[in-house]
């Protein structure tokens, strides 16, 4: 038997459908408005990895992931990256490995890491021939005005549909979270270190979470 349980804490059907419309109008006006801008640009005006982007953008708004810089940044840095190491190795197999570990440690050291970036970087190394013709100006146009014009779509469309975007840690209507009786922020900064695990959300978020559930249990018990 199918089950509609949410995916994602906190989601819901609606907000699936809501990301899927978003979602729709995002690559469609990323496709239309480069070609528009771009006549005379290069054959390929949208690039796969946008996909990836898309959903991060659009499912998952709060991600720190899926924030403006890491969509922009992540996306240009990591095409730079496959495009520098295409240059200088010439088997595909290790060439696409080191493209997409290099991209991991560059997004991460400029705080833009965003997974479609992975792709990007070996979009880049894979589809060598067709990237060569363009040079550095592949990881530019189309893949950086590609990702510019998706991030602004997302902002536009999350201010309709109610969505923090980019995203802050703001109590929802309604709502007044705890100020006592929660953890210290400082307390959830250790905590995470000491579980050694990377979690995709932000601690203020994880901050107000805990804030919130206080409130409810207070006004509960």
């Amino acid at each position: 038997m199918l089950s509609f349980k949410p995916m994602l804490a906190g989601a819901h059907l609606g907000d699936r459908m809501i990301a899927a419309g978003g979602a729709l109008v995002g690559i469609a006006l990323t496709a239309a408005l480069c070609t528009a801008l771009l006549p005379h640009g290069p054959a390929l005006l949208l690039v796969a990895p946008m996909g990836a982007s898309a959903v991060l953008v659009f499912a998952v708004p709060a991600s720190p992931l899926a924030q403006p810089w890491p969509v922009i940044g992540g996306n240009m840095l990591s095409a730079l990256v496959g495009i520098a190491v295409a240059r200088v190795v010439p088997q595909p197999a290790i060439a696409a490995g080191v493209a997409v570990g290099a991209s991991i440690a560059v997004m991460s050291l400029t705080r833009s890491l965003h997974p479609p970036g992975g792709a990007a970087s070996l979009l880049a190394v894979l589809g060598w021939s067709a990237v060569q013709a363009q040079g550095w100006a592949f990881a530019f146009v189309p893949v950086a005005a590609n990702a510019v014009v998706l991030a602004a779509t997302g902002v536009l469309f999350h201010r309709l549909s109610g969505h923090s975007y980019p995203h802050r840690a703001v109590p929802a209507a309604g709502h007044t979270p705890a100020t006592t009786g929660v953890p210290h922020p400082e307390d959830i900064d250790r905590a995470l270190e000491d579980l050694g695990e990377t979690f995709d959300v932000s601690r203020d978020d994880l901050d107000l979470l805990f804030r919130t559930v206080a409130a409810h249990a207070a006004r509960r018990g």
